[in-house]
């Protein structure tokens, strides 16, 4: 998939997911999305630093 291809997805996702939603309810699932976003982020990077694979440890 292309860059552009999938801005254009995400940014028709987040269109659906707001339809219908007040504007209370879209900013507290953007909080939560960001959240989930920032947590993963951290994740990985603990997995990175913190936990080499195997191969690297010799």
């Amino acid at each position: 998939m292309q860059s552009c291809e999938l801005v254009i997805s995400i940014s028709s996702l987040a269109c659906c997911i707001a339809e219908g939603k007040s504007a209370d309810e879209i900013a507290l699932l953007a909080s939560i999305l960001s959240q989930l976003g920032d947590t993963l982020a951290t994740i990985s990077a603990h997995q990175a630093l913190c936990c080499p694979p195997e191969d690297t440890k010799k």
